[in-house]
C-alpha cells in the first residue's frame, strides 16, 4: 500500500477470486443466499505464503474485502434506487449497498470450506459467495460472531431478508442437460434453484407479465429460463457457451 501526497491511496491485491458467477447478471444481492455457490481465492504474489494463514482453520466463516471491478469504470453516485425498493426510490449510495460507490470497495462473509495448495499456490476454497469471476481481493479477516453479529441491530429497509415464494421447474430437456454436466459441476441443479430463487430480474419486471426468455452464464453453462407464472420459474436449457 502507498500513499499519496494528494489524499489517494493505492492497494496491492492480494487474491483473486475464482468463481461460478460469469457476469454480473443472476449475482445474488448479497452472500450467503445461496449456499451451493462455490468457488475459491487464490492468493498473488507475496500473500501467497502459508504464513498468512495459519490458524484460518479456526474459523467457519471470513469477510472478504475486494473491488467491484465489473462496475468500476461506470463511476458513482450520490443517489441510487436500491432493487428492494423495487427500483423506485432513492437513497443515498452511502445508506446502501450498491456497486456504484465513491470507492468501489465491497465486503462479503463466505464460508470457509478449507485451504489447499496446488504447484504452489496457495487456495482459500469459500462457498455462499455472491461474488463475479475473477474479483481482485483487497483483504480478508476472520468473522467473529461475537461482535460481528448484532442481535437487535436495525437495518431500515432491509431488516428481514426478502421472502421469496418463487420455485423451479426444469423442463424434460433442461433434467437432461443437468445429467449431462452433473458429474463436472456437482449440485448443479441445486445451485440453479438457489440462484433463481433470488427472482434475478429487474425490480420492475416483477410486477408485469413477462414472457421474456432469459439467459444466465454460470461456470462455462447458459442456462435459458423464463418466467411462466408470479411465483414460478421455468429452466428451458442448459448448454456450454461456445457450444
Amino acid at each position: 500500500m502507498t500513499v499519496s501526497p494528494d489524499n489517494q491511496i493505492t492497494f496491492n491485491f492480494i487474491g483473486r477470486v475464482n468463481s461460478p458467477y460469469k457476469e454480473k447478471f443472476a449475482i445474488p444481492r448479497q452472500p450467503g443466499l445461496v449456499s451451493a455457490a462455490k468457488g475459491s481465492i487464490l492468493l498473488l504474489e507475496d500473500a501467497n505464503n502459508e504464513e498468512l494463514l495459519r490458524g484460518i482453520e479456526q474459523f467457519s466463516h471470513l469477510w472478504v474485502l475486494f473491488i467491484f471491478h465489473g462496475t468500476e469504470q461506470q463511476g458513482w453516485k450520490p443517489l441510487v434506487r436500491p432493487p428492494r425498493l423495487g427500483g423506485n426510490k432513492k437513497l443515498g449510495v452511502l445508506a446502501t449497498r450498491s456497486t456504484f460507490r465513491p470507492n468501489p470497495i465491497g465486503m462479503s462473509v463466505v464460508k470457509l470450506e478449507g485451504v489447499e495448495q496446488k504447484n504452489k499456490q496457495l487456495i482459500i476454497n469459500i462457498s455462499g459467495l455472491d461474488l463475479l469471476d475473477q474479483t481482485p481481493v483487497v483483504d480478508i479477516k476472520p468473522y467473529l460472531p461475537y461482535s460481528d453479529s448484532i442481535d437487535d441491530a436495525r437495518a431500515g429497509f432491509a431488516q428481514q431478508q426478502p421472502y421469496q415464494a418463487l420455485t423451479t421447474r426444469f423442463s424434460s430437456q433442461a433434467q437432461q442437460d443437468v445429467q449431462q454436466y452433473q458429474r463436472e459441476y456437482l449440485g448443479l441443479a441445486l445451485f440453479i434453484e438457489q440462484v433463481l430463487a433470488q427472482d434475478p430480474r429487474p425490480a420492475y419486471k416483477k410486477r408485469q407479465d413477462d414472457d421474456k426468455i432469459y439467459g444466465m452464464k454460470l461456470y462455462d453453462l447458459n442456462i435459458r429460463w423464463q418466467a411462466i407464472s408470479d411465483n414460478e420459474l421455468k429452466v428451458l436449457s442448459i448448454h456450454r457457451v461456445n457450444d
